[in-house]
């Protein structure tokens, strides 16, 4: 698992840094046909045709695999057939083959392998892969896909390389340190899944020209200061003007300015915030 820069051919290749795709073991165009789902684009647009969200459309035509973030089938083990690439996110997904005859998709953590067994529940061993409760995973241990409400599915540390770790449990709470540096309580009752995501390289891949975020469905985006005033409050003025406090195209400020309520119900869970 790692990357690799290509010799470039073309000018579109020159810093291009891409994943070596090592750890996939099957081509990216033969996805588990059971597991597929739809993925439908609306190019930003509403129901009536209005574009309401800037900056997206296009982009190639991809298929959605249905992922298990859930891992509720307790008890009964399930072993890894493959390790594949998914359009959908950044992570590598895993397809297991349950003992019971079922198929379902996985994020793959750093250093799952085929042919390995994995385990949930209660009396599960704590190692890479497996999902356990809160209160019975060891202090300190690197954890990924954890759930914040019992029973809803994994929420957090999803995302290629991330990882949070479980500090400490003080009552019916366990302690953990999120990706972001954030401490906060989540409930002994939810489930996580031992080690850290895999693909962790792929904050060093570079995409080398624009065209590639054509392919990912995002066009270009303007800067508010060329932007004319009536479209942006930093736009207008003769030549580089600075454009007043930075602020984004509805008048929010930006660069410093909190934008988390006060009220929100989850402040009182968080014990340290995250890292400025």
């Amino acid at each position: 698992m790692g990357v690799r820069k290509l010799k470039p051919i073309t000018p579109g290749q020159r810093h291009k840094i891409v994943s070596d795709f090592s750890e996939v073991t099957v081509k990216k165009s033969d996805p588990e046909r059971s597991l597929i789902g739809k993925k439908s684009r609306s190019g930003g647009r509403n129901n009536q045709g209005r574009m309401t969200m800037r900056y997206l459309g296009g982009g190639h035509k991809k298929k959605y695999r249905v992922i298990d973030f859930k891992r509720e089938k307790f008890g009964i083990p399930a072993t890894v057939k493959t390790i594949e690439y998914d359009p959908n996110r950044t992570a590598r997904i895993a397809l297991l083959f349950y003992a019971d005859g079922e198929k379902r998709y996985i994020i793959a953590p750093e250093g799952l392998e085929v042919g390995q067994v994995l385990n949930s529940g209660k009396g599960v061993q704590p190692e890479v892969g497996n999902t356990l409760f809160m209160e019975d995973i060891p202090l300190g241990t690197i954890i990924h896909n954890i759930e914040l409400k019992p029973g809803k599915g994994a929420a957090i540390a999803r995302s290629a390389g991330s990882y949070a770790q479980l500090n400490a449990k003080e009552g019916k709470y366990a302690i953990i340190k999120m990706p972001s540096g954030e401490t906060r309580m989540v409930l002994l009752s939810c489930l996580a899944t031992i080690g850290s995501v895999g693909n962790g390289e792929h904050m060093l891949t570079v995409s080398g020209k624009a065209g590639r975020s054509r392919w990912q469905g995002r066009r270009p985006r303007v800067r508010g200061v060329v932007m004319n005033p009536v479209d942006h409050p930093m736009g207008g003025g003769e030549g580089r003007s600075s454009g007043g406090h930075p602020r984004s195209r509805n008048g929010m400020m930006a660069k410093g300015y909190k934008t988390r309520s006060k009220k929100k119900y989850s402040s009182k869970y968080i014990i340290e915030k995250r890292k400025k």
